[in-house]
């Protein structure tokens, strides 16, 4: 059964957290390849960690 778009952001934002499972993966992996809205939305949240980690990064060095 395919993952609904709702499923599949928990899921990512999950896997930000902590590993998933080897099916949780496989789900995600085949709703990825159907869900241009769910690839985006995964290349955003990536962004949005990356970019708030540097500025943590940097807020720690001015300490």
């Amino acid at each position: 059964m395919m993952l609904s778009c709702k499923e599949a952001t928990r899921l990512m934002s999950m896997q930000m957290d902590r590993e998933l499972s080897m099916g949780e993966r496989l789900q995600l992996a085949l709703h990825l390849t159907a869900c241009a809205g769910c690839r985006n939305f995964r290349k955003q949240i990536g962004f949005l960690r990356t970019v708030t980690r540097k500025f943590g990064d940097q807020i720690d060095d001015s300490k």
